[in-house]
């Protein structure tokens, strides 16, 4: 990477220039993708550079002991390169999409003020949406009406809880397709705790995002090469003791948090702890840990598709150097 760039973004010229000066909003950087692309990575080198600070983007980080089975960046990784949101919840206390909004809000401030730019990095696509255009306006989250609607989902199908929802707010329904669980889950949540339609929250306004100005960038591979990918992270997960991970962490409590325990990869571990852990079974839990995996990566491509602030930088195209020089050539542009 050319000099210049680190001369750039560490003088303290450049650091004064990034507050608030003269009015602007402070300058961010986005950098999302499906997992298993090499977002890390790339980030932690980015931030090197930037003198920057990494803002965790991902649902399931926050949760204390969820480490190899989220793929943490290492303590020596954060010991480097200051990180934010990681390890603040046990894992049996949920948080939701309001709650993480109002923690990267004060990690972001603190950023900030210290003349440092915030990295936030992740694949959560609804907790990136809402740093940018704000959560969304509704009640918040509530972790036995959760129980409730994952057990029917067990019991009955994602179709049949859309079907649920067309009768009961056809107008919501239509903005949504029948195999979004979250949404689906969600609205069901709304209209249990509140007992008005979705509808009526006008669910496509949201609340203030954060002051920045954002660059957002979306990573990607090929879907063959990125699945490669996603085998081999799988079976290291499992060789460097993903199990033995989920086994402390159903000590912790972990069963009591609805959305964490079925957090990819966790939920399928948790199937196998609770079967008689036969080679067989140990080698279905495999399967359906990368089948699952693949699966939310696929959803996370569609998903960023129809973000219009991201820009796609394909990972395969450009070499480590070359998409670390595209971002901050952007940044240091706009």
């Amino acid at each position: 990477m050319p000099n210049h760039f680190e001369e750039t973004f560490l003088s303290p010229e450049y650091k004064k220039m990034h507050g608030i000066a003269f009015g602007k909003m402070p300058r961010a950087i986005v950098l999302a993708g499906p997992t298993g692309v090499g977002k890390t990575v790339l980030s932690l080198q980015l931030a090197k550079i930037m003198g920057a600070e990494i803002v965790s983007c991902d649902s399931m980080q926050v949760y204390k002991g969820m480490d190899i089975g989220t793929a943490k960046p290492s303590i020596l990784e954060r010991n480097e390169i200051p990180h934010h949101l990681i390890d603040i919840r046990e894992v049996k206390k949920p948080i939701n999409v309001v709650e993480f909004f109002q923690e990267a809000k004060k990690a972001t401030e603190s950023i900030v003020s210290r003349n440092r730019i915030p990295i936030f990095v992740g694949g959560t696509g609804f907790y990136i949406q809402a740093l940018i255009h704000g959560p969304p306006i509704g009640p918040p989250a509530d972790a036995n009406v959760r129980k409730l609607l994952h057990s029917d989902l067990e019991r009955f199908s994602i179709e049949a809880l859309y079907d649920r929802i067309c009768k009961l707010d056809p107008e919501y329904a239509k903005d949504i397709t029948p195999f979004d669980k979250h949404k689906i889950l969600r609205a069901l949540e709304i209209m249990a705790i509140t007992h008005k339609k979705v509808s009526d929250f006008h669910p496509k306004k949201f609340s203030k995002g954060l002051e920045l100005d954002f660059h957002c960038w979306f990573l990607s591979r090929s879907r063959k090469a990125l699945y490669e990918r996603i085998e081999q992270r799988c079976d290291q997960m499992i060789k460097i003791g993903f199990l033995e991970e989920m086994e402390d962490l159903v000590q912790k409590g972990l069963q009591t948090n609805v959305t964490a325990s079925n957090a990819i990869g966790y939920r399928q571990a948790l199937d196998f702890l609770h079967s008689k852990r036969t080679e067989e079974e140990f080698h279905d839990f495999i399967a359906k840990f990368k089948q699952k995996t693949r699966q939310y990566a696929k959803k996370q491509f569609t998903w960023f598709r129809k973000q219009k602030e991201f820009r796609w930088l394909d990972l395969e195209k450009y070499s480590q150097e070359a998409a670390i020089q595209a971002v901050l050539l952007d940044f240091e542009r706009r």
